[in-house]
């Protein structure tokens, strides 16, 4: 999974999609996967970081990364 090339991110969560128009905002966190996916992470790098910094359970993790990335497809923002 990859965020499009042409995506527009900022660090305090701004998501734009030139190709539509659209444009989206995200929480503190989400920007973090976002700039960690744009650095060429894989999704299991991503969970892995995310499971070191912040005090989630794996199995919430995995429900909301679920969640997340069905959303992130649905915006026509990633490439699977």
């Amino acid at each position: 999974m990859k965020l499009k090339k042409n995506i527009a991110t900022s660090e305090n969560g701004f998501i734009f999609n030139p190709s539509t128009g659209d444009s989206f905002s995200s929480n503190p966190i989400a920007a973090e996967i976002l700039a960690l996916m744009k650095a060429g992470q894989s999704a299991e790098d991503i969970k892995t970081e995310i499971l070191g910094r912040y005090d989630v359970d794996r199995a919430q993790l995995e429900r909301d990364w679920e969640d997340w990335v069905m959303q992130l497809r649905d915006a026509n923002l990633i490439d699977l």
